[in-house]
């Protein structure tokens, strides 16, 4: 373990593959800063309400697919590792047949889902009509934003960071330029912005295949149409996978979900408060995520290699920069928090009910920089069962520890977050150490 973390080739890869993936994930409050700025400018506030509203229900219906992307990173890492050329096409291929066979799906339900969320909205007639138009342009960048899910998965299991980085920031400047271009100068209102980010994603599909198809030459992979047919063969796998991967994605949105809503019973001041809060929480997602598509990659092609050197190197070294990175951010958090919230909000009442609350915050990245970690261990190692059932044991445990401590108003809450948070990692790590005691972990699925 030791010997693991004075591999300098070790630590340059695992920043190869996790800091391509922590900027790209910067690129994503930026737009929505800019869609706020752009829309937030004109006549009327249900303009922005709509554009809110509309982009909540779209950026919900995606991120419950992102299984596509997760999936795709585990099984491609895993073929990339086995050297088998096949394979790597085969979850390439399947993955975009499923992609595309859930965006006509949902373009075709796209009504039903709007009249379902806006019969349990509060919001107003005119903010449910902009969100309704935003919704129902924004709809039709489906195929492509599911495409750039797979492409962005295949990618990465491939071991490149660098392209699926590079895809998520153009996808982002453009919507950031058109946005301008379409609301400010031509004048289309919420219309305009949602028209911005389909012809955005449409623009990253392009560019993503074409990603794509230089490392397809330079693999030397089979012909995509010569092995279509023979990678609709093996959809089982990647199915399950993916079900076992939504329902835990699920989970983790009803607790976040529920967490929203159950403040807002709080008063004004405690949702927004909670509000400030949870762009902390954002920080954290953001910085632990990189280091888990890295350690996705990097576990998925030991596992593929049936290498458990490799594996336990890659373990090692990915878990130490958490670590760092997340004694570094609670630091920023000990030190700076107060001052942190004062940037983000002016109302002193708001002000004062975040710090009250900013030791949950203090105490979060080093509690769920586990569940981050192990996340991707178990990512790319396909066990998506586990993530489910384990997933499953800490919603329960976050229902009971808000009910247990209902008493203690919005702490009950931070304290079922957090509680939640160290579920998710202690069950996936004592899972993790018995199947490694065991010998199992490398073994089939």
């Amino acid at each position: 373990m030791l010997s693991a973390l004075q591999q300098k080739a070790l630590h340059i890869r695992v920043f190869s593959l996790a800091f391509p993936m922590v900027l790209s994930n910067i690129t994503v409050p930026l737009l929505g800063l800019v869609d706020a700025a752009v829309i937030g400018h004109l006549d009327h506030a249900w303009y922005l309400g709509g554009v809110a509203v509309g982009s909540t229900m779209i950026a919900v219906t995606f991120w419950l697919l992102g299984f596509l992307r997760m999936a795709t990173t585990g099984l491609t890492a895993q073929a990339y590792g086995a050297d088998d050329k096949a394979g790597l096409s085969n979850v390439f291929l399947q993955g975009i047949s499923l992609a595309w066979l859930l965006a006509f799906a949902i373009i075709a339900v796209h009504p039903l889902i709007a009249d379902w969320v806006f019969s349990y909205s509060d919001a107003s007639a005119e903010v449910k009509r902009y969100a309704g138009q935003y919704f129902s342009v924004r709809i039709w960048s489906a195929p492509a934003a599911l495409t750039n899910l797979v492409i962005m998965g295949w990618l990465l299991g491939a071991q490149n960071a660098k392209k699926p980085m590079m895809l998520l920031i153009v996808i982002n400047v453009i919507n950031i330029v058109l946005d301008i271009l379409f609301v400010v100068g031509f004048g289309w209102k919420v219309q305009g912005a949602a028209a911005a980010s389909v012809i955005a994603d449409y623009s990253g599909m392009a560019l993503g295949l074409y990603f794509v198809a230089q490392r397809w030459k330079q693999e030397m992979l089979p012909a995509p149409l010569a092995q279509w047919k023979k990678a609709s063969a093996g959809m089982g796998r990647l199915l399950k996978l993916n079900r076992d991967i939504f329902l835990r994605s699920l989970c983790l949105q009803l607790a976040f979900t529920f967490m929203t809503f159950q403040g807002a019973t709080l008063g004004d001041n405690v949702v927004a408060a909670n509000a400030v809060l949870m762009n902390f929480l954002m920080l954290v997602s953001f910085a632990m995520d990189g280091f888990a598509y890295a350690m996705e990659a990097m576990v998925g092609k030991a596992i593929g290699a049936r290498n458990r050197n490799e594996l336990m190197d890659s373990l090692t070294a990915t878990t130490f920069w958490s670590l760092v990175i997340s004694l570094l951010i609670t630091a920023a958090f000990l030190i700076f928090g107060e001052q942190i919230v004062g940037v983000i909000s002016d109302i002193p009442a708001v002000r004062e009910q975040a710090f009250v609350y900013l030791p949950w915050l203090i105490a979060m990245p080093l509690v769920a920089m586990w569940c981050f970690l192990l996340d991707g261990v178990f990512i790319g190692a396909t066990r998506g069962r586990e993530m489910r059932n384990t997933m499953f044991v800490a919603m329960a445990g976050f229902f009971v520890i808000w009910w247990l401590l209902s008493g203690w108003g919005n702490h009950s809450l931070w304290a079922a977050m957090l509680g939640f948070m160290a579920l998710r990692g202690l069950t996936l790590g004592v899972l993790f150490v018995h199947q490694w005691r065991r010998d199992t972990f490398l073994g089939a699925n």
